[in-house]
C-alpha cells in the first residue's frame, strides 16, 4: 500500500483457508480470460481468408479488445471499491464467457470488432477487482507470492494451452466451434465464485464518516505513475508477441499449424513460470531488481528468437520461452504487487485498474495496431523491433521505482 498506509499483520489474523480457497479460483478465472482472450490469433490463420482480413485487421482486433480492457479495469475497479467486489466480478466474467461463444458466430469484421470491444468490458475488472481481492485475501508474505499464482494462469491458459487445444480441435472440428467451446467453463467460475468472494473490510463495514480518497489520490506514490508508463513497454512486448507470432511462424517461418501451435504455446509456459516465480521471488530480492532484470533479460531473448530459423523447433521454443518468461514476470510485478503496495487505502482496485488500463490502452492496444501496420508495410519479420525497442525504454523507466516489497522495506 502506499507509505504508511498497512501495519503488518500476525498469521493469525488471516484466514489461510479462504487465502487458498480465492487464489484457486481466481487463478482458474483469469486462466480462462486468458482462454478466452488469446485464440483469436491462434484461430486467425484459419479464418482470415474465409472473412476476408489482413495483418492489419489482427491487429485491429486485438486492440480494441485491450483498449477496452484497459478502460473497464480502471472504470470497474474503482467501482468495485466502492460497492464491493462481488458486484463488479461475477457480472464480468459471465459477459466475457458469453462474447468468447458469440465470437463464433461472427461473420464479418465488424461483429468481431463489436464482440471483442464488449469482452474486453468484460475483462479488464477481472484483473484489477482480481488484484484487489488476491490482495485482501493475502498475508503481506505472500502477496507476491499469490499474486503470481494469480496471474500466471492467464499465460498457461491463454498462450500455453490455448495454442495446443485450439490446433488439435482444428483436427476435428471448425474455428467457430471452438471460440464456442471455451466460453463455457466461465460460467461455471462465476458460480463458484458466487459462493466464495467476500467482501473488503471497508465495503463492509459501517461508514465512519470519514471520506473517501479522491482519484487525485491515486497518484500520491511515485511508483504509480511510473508503473503506468513502464507497463506500457511490457505489454507492448507481449501483446505483439501473441497476435503476430501465429502468422509470424506459419507465413514467415512456413511452420504447419500444428508445429506452430507447439512453439507459440512457449509464450504461455514460460509467462506462466515468469508471473509465477519472480513475483514470488521479488517478495525476497525486491520488486525493482526483479523488473530490471526482467526487462534486460526479456530483450536479449526477443532478439535472439528473431535470429533462429525453422531448422529447429526446439530451439524456437525455448528462445521463446525464456522471452515470455521475463516480459510477464515485468508485467506480473509490476501490475500485481508493485501497484497493490503503492495504493491508498481502500483503493487497491482502482490503483491496480488504474495501471493496468494504461498499459492495456496503449501495450495492448495501440501497439498491435502499429505493428499490424509495420506486418503490412515491411513484412511481419520486422515487428520485434519495435518491442525489443520498447523493452529497453521500459527497462530505463523501471530505474526511478521506488522498492516496497515488505521484506526488503522491514515492515514485516
Amino acid at each position: 500500500m502506499a507509505e504508511g498506509s498497512t501495519a503488518a499483520p500476525v498469521e493469525g489474523a488471516f484466514d489461510t483457508s479462504y487465502e487458498w480457497k480465492i487464489i484457486a479460483i481466481l487463478a482458474l478465472t483469469f486462466g480462462l480470460v486468458g482462454l478466452d482472450r488469446f485464440i483469436l490469433p491462434v484461430l486467425f490463420p484459419s479464418f482470415m481468408d474465409e472473412l476476408g482480413l489482413t495483418y492489419a485487421d489482427l491487429g485491429n482486433l486485438v486492440g480494441i479488445l485491450a483498449v477496452f480492457w484497459g478502460i473497464s479495469a480502471f472504470v470497474m475497479g474503482f467501482l468495485s471499491d466502492r460497492v464491493g467486489r462481488r458486484k463488479v466480478l461475477i457480472p464480468s466474467v459471465i459477459v466475457f464467457s458469453l462474447m468468447s461463444a458469440f465470437s463464433g458466430v461472427a461473420g464479418s469484421l465488424v461483429a468481431l470488432l463489436v464482440i471483442r470491444a464488449i469482452m474486453g468490458l468484460a475483462e479488464g475488472p477481472v484483473a484489477s477487482t482480481g488484484v484487489a481481492v488476491a490482495v485482501e485475501a493475502s498475508h503481506p508474505k505472500r502477496r507476491g507470492l499469490n499474486n503470481g499464482i494469480f496471474q500466471c494462469m492467464i499465460s498457461l491458459f491463454g498462450n500455453a494451452l490455448g495454442p495446443i487445444i485450439a490446433t488439435q480441435l482444428l483436427l476435428v472440428t471448425d474455428w467457430r466451434t471452438v471460440f464456442m467451446l471455451v466460453g463455457v467453463p466461465g460460467l461455471v467460475m462465476a458460480v463458484l465464485m458466487f459462493f466464495v468472494i467476500r467482501e473488503p473490510a471497508h465495503v463492509t463495514a459501517p461508514a465512519t464518516g470519514a471520506p473517501r480518497p479522491g482519484v487525485a489520490a491515486l497518484f500520491a506514490h511515485r511508483n504509480v505513475p511510473l508503473a503506468m508508463v513502464t507497463l506500457m513497454c511490457a505489454m507492448g512486448g507481449i501483446f505483439v508477441m501473441g497476435a503476430m507470432m501465429p502468422n509470424y511462424l506459419t507465413d514467415y517461418l512456413g511452420l504447419n499449424p500444428q508445429d506452430m501451435g507447439f512453439v507459440a504455446s512457449a509464450i504461455g509456459f514460460g509467462g506462466c513460470l515468469g508471473q509465477f516465480a519472480m513475483p514470488a521471488l521479488s517478495d525476497f530480492i525486491g520488486r525493482k531488481p526483479t523488473i530490471l532484470i526482467s526487462y534486460l533479460l526479456a530483450a536479449v531473448f526477443t532478439w535472439a528468437f528473431t535470429q533462429a530459423g525453422a531448422e529447429s523447433l526446439s530451439v524456437l521454443f525455448w528462445l521463446l520461452f525464456f522471452a515470455a518468461l521475463f516480459n510477464f514476470s515485468a508485467l506480473a510485478t509490476l501490475a500485481g504487487p508493485v501497484a497493490a503496495e503503492a495504493a491508498p487505502i481502500g483503493m487497491v482496485a482502482a490503483t491496480a485498474g488504474l495501471v493496468i488500463g494504461a498499459g492495456e490502452v496503449f501495450g495492448g492496444g495501440i501497439a498491435p495496431i502499429i505493428a499490424g501496420r509495420i506486418a503490412d508495410a515491411s513484412g511481419i519479420e520486422n515487428v520485434f523491433t519495435f518491442t525489443i525497442g520498447g523493452l529497453l525504454v521500459g527497462f530505463v523507466i523501471a530505474l526511478f521505482l521506488k522498492e516496497t516489497a515488505p521484506r526488503k522495506v522491514g515492515t514485516v
